[in-house]
């Protein structure tokens, strides 16, 4: 079994100066001198995941940027298995002098205070088309994300008193246009209500039970070209 390690644990690695503790596993980003490069780069980290049978989440884009996020699922965390497979992708890119970047480190939530969390969860796995995180240690669930691991996840923080104005920040949800009427749809069915369809098909106003909105959109009757 994977050993746990705690974010202090891993600070004190001192041969992981290109990783960082975010939001329970590790990141490391590294600069190759072309996309090429980065993409090789890529297909050396399969190798090295698949022979350790532990595999981290890789994003690549142009115009050479590798980022890396290992944690282990089955242990709800970081463990071992992390730091092993960190230092030989370090290993990795110390032999082709790619330049690392510790400081890019970064993962991203969105938090929405609410006073019935079981209540407009469901509204927000469905707009959104995420799932449920795992369990908290008392068997509540109060985090949803992405299923691809793309999509930051969302958090719903516990209030006490609701807020009466109407909300500054919704998330705009971006859906293929032949997409758009179910997930509208989907969305009303877990407890959402149209707020405006006015600018359908360009865009349709969600809110969840207690007001907090989203936007389902679309390229379709888009005003401004590029959009």
């Amino acid at each position: 079994m994977p050993t746990r390690l705690s974010p202090a644990e891993f600070d004190e690695t001192a041969d992981l100066a290109d990783w960082r503790y975010v939001l329970g596993g590790i990141e490391a980003t590294f600069h190759a001198p072309s996309f090429g490069a980065a993409a090789g780069f890529v297909d050396a980290i399969a190798l090295v995941a698949d022979a350790s049978n532990h595999h981290p989440d890789i994003d690549l884009r142009y115009p050479g940027v590798v980022r890396i996020w290992s944690t282990t699922h089955s242990a709800g965390g970081l463990t071992d298995l992390d730091l092993a497979l960190a230092r030989d992708i370090t290993e990795l890119a110390a032999s082709s002098s790619f330049q690392a970047d510790p400081g890019a480190a970064e993962r991203v939530e969105v938090a929405i205070d609410a006073i019935d969390i079981a209540a407009i969860r469901p509204f927000w796995l469905a707009v959104l088309g995420y799932v449920d995180a795992s369990p908290e240690s008392d068997g509540t669930v109060n985090d949803i994300v992405d299923p691809l691991r793309i999509g930051p996840a969302l958090w719903f923080q516990q209030m006490d008193e609701p807020r009466p104005q109407r909300n500054r920040l919704h998330l705009d949800v971006s859906v293929p246009h032949d997409q758009a009427e179910a997930r509208v749809a989907a969305a009303i069915a877990a407890g959402g209500t149209l707020v405006s369809d006015l600018h359908a098909r360009s865009f349709w106003v969600l809110a969840d039970a207690e007001g907090n909105e989203a936007c389902v959109c679309t390229w379709q009757d888009r005003e401004r070209s590029g959009d």
